[in-house]
């Protein structure tokens, strides 16, 4: 039995919007294109997750709300604070909690945790996660509980850049 699990980092922020916290920051319009571009490509090829949980920030938020849309996916989502400026082991607490039912599962989340996850799952190496880009991990277990270090193989990792 397996789980896939791919992790979407946010589309393109804009720096130069008004917003208070970091948290706030909204996705600019090269990071728009490039979310609804993903979404798009997702669907298009099959892989549309079982479930998605992104970050609370509104960068995060907006990236899969636009994917979300773009490749009229119908998997359910929910919104976590639990990966925003997280750590492995919150990463791994948010994966452990999924229901198993679920076969596949998309985080949306930001760097350099989402590049250290991947670095985390594949048992080393270094991996760079351009904005808006999407990795897929494949873990031979049965549960979600039993994900963790060096259990996962990469199957692709698509920047969309290589679409536009």
């Amino acid at each position: 039995m397996t789980k896939q699990l791919i992790l979407f980092r946010h589309g393109k922020s804009n720096w130069d919007a008004s917003y208070g916290r970091d948290r706030d920051r909204p996705v600019a319009e090269r990071g728009i294109a490039a979310a609804q571009i993903m979404g798009k490509l997702l669907a298009t090829a099959g892989k549309v997750p079982d479930f998605a949980i992104t970050s609370a920030a509104v960068r995060a938020r907006t990236t899969l709300e636009l994917a979300h849309a773009a490749g009229d996916w119908g998997c359910p989502t929910a919104v976590t604070d639990d990966l925003y400026e997280a750590s492995i082991d919150q990463v791994l607490e948010v994966i452990h909690q999924v229901p198993d039912h679920h076969r596949s599962l998309m985080l949306v989340g930001h760097q350099p945790t989402w590049s250290d996850a991947v670095s985390y799952f594949i048992g080393g190496g270094a991996v760079a996660m351009p904005t808006a880009a999407m990795v897929c991990l494949e873990f031979e277990v049965a549960t979600w509980s039993q994900v963790d270090y060096g259990r996962g193989t990469l199957l692709w990792l698509l920047p969309p850049r290589l679409f536009t």
